[in-house]
């Protein structure tokens, strides 16, 4: 089943109208619509020196793919910038519909225009492929693997899960071959850690090679229903993230480990566009290197530090080392080397989901050992930062459909 973050684990349902319905739910707020422009509510864009960067880079040449619910390409911040993609469930059915807008935020998050006062992405050059990959047919996690399979045969560089779950053997088995097979071909995959406040990271993201994305808030502390633990790779900003409403029109703010997997996406889209001729262990390793972090790395709530595009673009950090090895499981002592084949390898940064803000108590432990604050070193955030109010839930978890 998908769920908003902080539903019972262990519990299961159909797919299709629950699907629906658990992504509409908030906790604590009704969605509460935004003014028309959104581009003053992004302050995680100019946290990021996002203006400066876009005179380096904005994405252009690099396609990700979004596995989730599809991409409405009739958005006015989306128009030109979503390829046909596949619909992974019902293929007669276009992937660029999207009945419950998870997949449109996050598409708008990585490549949005800004068209109309809406929602800028990060890098609003790239191009979004969109994978649909739930509906109400196949078992939440097999259509996740197919879609994971099917979005490394295609021209996408990165691939983008805002998705997770607990799988059983079977589909363990299925979707870790999916994941190999992806990084086989050079593919870069960032999956949401999870936003039920639990030492555990959500699958496809707990996979090795897999860069699994935890969150941070504006003030640049770890989300309070951020999922941590070893297999944290990178953290992102994820809390006062705007977005399209899941139920009326609007936009409405949200906050998870889905936004920041899709702000890790775009960070790695930028760069990449910036470097055409390195891999993607190469892009992983500049971002890798040139995190922001307070504590020992990696730590267990923003494994490496959280991504900061600008130090690579503005300032030349990071060294790019070696094509073929996978820095993320070279550091964890895993199958390090990779042969993507040719045709594969042709400053600040900050989250999933509807739920209260993090607590001023967690917040706080940010600074203790291994529970690092993320610095935001490239610009200061400044004061003039807008709190949104309400939710758009925006993490969903996939759980086993059962008869």
């Amino acid at each position: 089943m998908f769920s908003s973050a902080r539903s019972v684990r262990g519990r299961s349902a159909l797919l299709g109208a629950a699907v629906a319905a658990a992504l509409a739910c908030s906790v604590g707020t009704a969605p509460t619509a935004l003014a028309d422009d959104m581009r003053s509510k992004q302050w995680y864009l100019d946290a990021m020196d996002a203006d400066a960067m876009w005179k380096v880079s904005t994405g252009s040449g690099v396609t990700v793919a979004v596995v989730d619910s599809g991409v409405d390409d009739t958005v006015p911040e989306l128009k030109g910038r979503v390829l046909p993609g596949k619909n992974i469930d019902q293929p007669a059915k276009s992937a660029r519909e999207d009945t419950n807008r998870h997949g449109t935020n996050m598409g708008l998050l990585i490549a949005g225009s800004g068209a109309q006062g809406g929602v800028k992405g990060l890098a609003p050059g790239a191009k979004v492929l969109p994978v649909k990959a739930y509906e109400n047919v196949l078992p939440g996690l097999k259509v996740v693997s197919l879609g994971i399979r099917a979005a490394a045969d295609t021209e996408a560089k990165i691939i983008s899960v805002s998705l997770g779950g607990s799988p059983n053997g079977a589909e363990d088995a299925e979707l870790k071959s999916a994941v190999d097979y992806a990084l086989k071909k050079g593919k870069l995959i960032f999956a949401a850690a999870g936003n039920d406040e639990l030492d555990r990271i959500d699958h496809p993201g707990a996979y090795p090679g897999v860069v699994a994305v935890s969150a941070i808030d504006s003030k640049g502390k770890v989300a309070q229903w951020s999922n941590h633990g070893a297999g944290v790779g990178l953290a992102a900003p994820g809390d006062e993230i705007p977005g399209y409403c899941t139920r009326g029109a609007g936009y409405c703010a949200s906050h998870g480990t889905s936004q920041a997997t899709a702000l890790t996406s775009a960070t790695a889209a930028l760069i990449w566009s910036a470097h055409p001729d390195w891999t993607g262990n190469q892009v992983l390793r500049v971002m890798m290197e040139t995190a922001g972090h307070n504590g020992k790395v990696p730590s267990q709530y923003i494994g490496y530090g959280t991504v900061r595009p600008a130090q690579v673009l503005l300032k030349g950090n990071g060294n790019p080392g070696p094509a073929d090895v996978n820095p993320l499981l070279a550091a964890r002592g895993g199958a390090a080397t990779t042969s993507p084949s040719p045709a594969d390898t042709a400053d600040k940064g900050a989250g999933s989901g509807d739920q209260e803000k993090p607590q001023a108590d967690k917040a706080a432990d940010a600074e203790s050992e291994d529970k690092d604050s993320a610095p935001w070193t490239v610009i200061a955030i400044t004061a003039a930062v807008v709190v949104l109010i309400g939710g758009a839930v925006a993490a969903v978890r996939v759980r086993n459909k059962r008869a």
